[in-house]
């Protein structure tokens, strides 16, 4: 019997850094700033800051144990192999549904910013056909996709900084809007935290990485580190050109960042720039989806239909099919205002599980002290129950949703075997 095909490794370092700042500089970084501002004041940095040490400490996690168990799925089949299938299985749960209301946010963000008024949801829907399409042609593609814009990206952020240090200092910056707690700098936290997570995707392509007990460890590190610097600067340059209170209240702040400095030719470099970033987030997010889909049809948590992977291009054919289909009509339909809270939500949560499965790892493969695992475990908490309420309604119930359907689905096999 012939086996079946099998992903193929082909990815080196700078292809999993690249697919992973593609995931982090994304369209986020055009407009995480504003609510993160909203909820923490001049305290935005710190927000920054808490964000950034939570995410280090669940890419240390992901790093230590993606060198132990390189195959596709992420913490799916990391929670899988240290704690069991329930807690693998809310893992890739929280992951995959979160993460397809993310893709459509990102292609409604990008036809915001590339779309004649009116024709936005048509265009969001073709760039999600094009990019899935772009996928299905093999991995190393995607890569070569994700450096270029990638690149466009960080040109269009360049230009923002330098013209927030060319901008009048705005004043009033360093007043604290009233009712700014730590709350509010924690909700900030959470907000940013969504824009960070994208170093995931290195380790659900771990099937398909080169040598990866050595490359995912210096990668996944490498991309985090690289994105918190570039939000680091753009904040910066942010809350000094516009202040709190106007940043806080922008629908697109780095355009009004360029807009105070008087760069009026330059706003159309933003606008490619948030709709590169958009669709560089959407390319990356819809491998890492269709990887962890690929890992959950094979354990039976998804439709085993999904398994399947195409005998050329070695990559999961039908699982990307799908989910675009899927994300298609959501943008068709659906008011996404509101799915980057829940997004948030459901990633923490993923990333809580890849922090308690790193604990339980034994000294023989430990790469990281168990503190960084506490800290990440309960920083996940925090940010996700921190969230605005209603997205966490909406996690809560969407996670015990999807822990119904595995349920009935084993007592459905149990009965189905007694016969």
């Amino acid at each position: 019997m012939t086996p079946p095909p099998a992903l193929a490794r082909r990815l080196g370092v700078g292809d999993a850094v690249a697919i992973g700042l593609g995931s982090m500089i994304g369209a986020g970084v055009f407009a995480v700033f504003a609510p993160a501002a909203a909820a923490a004041g001049p305290w935005l940095l710190a927000g920054l800051a808490i964000a950034a040490v939570v995410a280090f400490c669940n890419a240390t996690s992901s790093a230590q144990l993606a060198a132990v168990h390189p195959v596709a799925g992420g913490t799916y089949a990391y929670g899988r192999a240290e704690l069991g299938a329930w807690w693998g299985y809310l893992a890739g749960w929280c992951f995959v549904i979160g993460k397809i209301a993310s893709c459509a946010a990102m292609a409604l963000t990008f036809a915001a910013y590339a779309a004649p008024a009116g024709w936005e949801r048509p265009v969001a829907g073709l760039a999600v056909a094009l990019l899935a399409g772009i996928n299905l042609l093999g991995v190393t593609r995607t890569a070569l996709a994700t450096k270029i814009i990638v690149a466009v990206v960080l040109v269009c952020l360049a230009v923002v900084v330098a013209a927030g240090w060319a901008a009048p200092a705005a004043p009033g910056g360093a007043q604290t809007p009233p009712g700014v707690g730590a709350y509010g700098v924690l909700q900030a936290a959470g907000l940013l935290f969504f824009a960070f997570a994208g170093y995931a995707r290195i380790a659900t392509m771990g099937e398909e990485v080169r040598d990866p007990a050595r490359t995912i460890p210096r990668a996944i590190p490498l991309a985090l580190g690289l994105a918190i610097a570039v939000y680091a600067v753009i904040a910066l340059a942010s809350l000094r050109a516009l202040g709190v209170e106007a940043l806080a209240a922008s629908p697109a702040p780095l355009a009004d960042v360029v807009a105070a400095a008087g760069w009026d030719a330059a706003q159309p470099v933003v606008r490619v720039g948030a709709a590169a970033a958009a669709l560089g987030a959407l390319l990356a997010l819809i491998a890492g989806i269709g990887r962890t889909t690929l890992a959950m049809a094979r354990e039976d948590d998804l439709p085993r239909f999904l398994s399947a992977i195409h005998p050329r291009t070695r990559v999961p054919h039908r699982a990307e099919a799908v989910i675009a289909l899927v994300v298609i009509g959501i943008v068709a339909f659906a008011d996404l205002r509101g799915a980057i809270g829940f997004s948030s939500f459901g990633v923490l949560l993923y990333y809580l599980v890849a922090n308690l499965a790193a604990w339980r790892q034994g000294s023989a493969v430990r790469r990281y002290p168990r503190w960084l695992q506490a800290v990440g475990a309960a920083g996940c908490v925090v940010l996700a129950f921190t969230l605005p309420w209603q997205s966490v309604v909406a996690g809560v119930v969407v996670v015990l949703a999807g822990a119904a359907y595995r349920l009935i689905r084993l007592v459905a096999e149990r009965r189905a075997s007694a016969e």
